[in-house]
């Protein structure tokens, strides 16, 4: 199944879509959260839900990020070579681990709103795995079992803020809107094998990121039981697994975005998500 979040009447209610259906869970599901995914029964309820016929169908809705608020929002670094490589770094020995503040998340076509004084803001098209369940000191044989559900996220930089202002990454990473997820969280079943899916991402029409998860430097069970060393997954915690080469800081020259630019992205199975780099208001 594919859980999402949608907008209606001022309010954000949970949905869920089947084939080509969408459908609301207002009134059956409070929300796709934290107590969602802590929740052992909650996709056995959702099914049956669908199966008795019990859901609402809707049109065309106005997709916002498919989980409310997580936890964490956990992103690992240079975990494409490629990716590395056009970054002008080193493969990395261990994941590179860095944050994103929870309040950059946005719903999968909002705008991108470029920072004030921002001259380097940049695009990475990235899988996410959502964490279905608490995980500490998991074996790399396990870690696959904490998998929730997987979604499209593009994990928008600020490079000068990142790279140039010293201290830690998450500066050039947490900008308000600078993390579009979805439109969904794809359940696990539906995703035979999340080590070989096509992940793209077009600017303007052009594609510019095309690449595929056999090529991590680590896969996500090393990174989920690598991650749970050094702290607890919780449930509805996001892991964004890294991009592939073509982001605009390995150009030559680096092109970073400006007002009226159109990302558009997906990856196989996950949906596609349309972002439009807009000024800030106040700059």
């Amino acid at each position: 199944m594919k859980l999402f979040r949608y907008r209606k009447d001022g309010k954000v209610w949970p949905g869920v879509s089947t084939g080509d259906t969408h459908y609301s869970l207002a009134g059956h599901v409070q929300d796709i959260d934290r107590d969602f995914f802590e929740s052992p029964d909650a996709f056995s309820k959702v099914e049956e839900l669908i199966e008795k016929g019990q859901l609402e169908a809707i049109e065309t809705p106005e997709f916002d990020a498919p989980i409310y608020r997580p936890g964490k929002i956990i992103c690992i670094g240079l975990n494409y070579r490629k990716h590395a490589e056009e970054s002008g770094m080193e493969v990395p020995k261990e994941p590179v681990i860095f944050f994103k503040a929870t309040s950059s998340l946005c719903g999968p076509n909002d705008n991108v709103v470029i920072p004030k004084g921002s001259e380097k803001s940049d695009w990475e098209v990235e899988l996410a795995v959502v964490i279905g369940k608490t995980a500490s000191y998991v074996s790399k044989e396990e870690a696959m079992d904490y998998v929730g559900g997987y979604a499209l996220h593009n994990d928008v930089s600020e490079r000068a803020y990142q790279l140039e202002r010293g201290g830690q990454w998450v500066k050039g990473k947490s900008c308000d809107t600078f993390a579009p997820l979805g439109p969904y969280i794809v359940s696990t079943d539906e995703v035979a094998d999340p080590h070989n899916l096509n992940l793209w991402l077009k600017l303007n029409g052009e594609k510019i990121q095309d690449g595929y998860t056999s090529d991590f430097v680590f896969d996500i069970p090393t990174v989920i039981s690598y991650l749970s060393e050094f702290m607890t997954l919780e449930p509805g915690d996001v892991i964004s697994t890294g991009t592939p080469a073509g982001v605009g800081l390995g150009f030559d020259p680096p092109v970073y975005l400006k007002p009226g630019d159109v990302m558009e992205l997906g990856i196989d199975g996950l949906g596609t998500s349309k972002q439009t780099a807009v000024a800030h208001p106040d700059a």
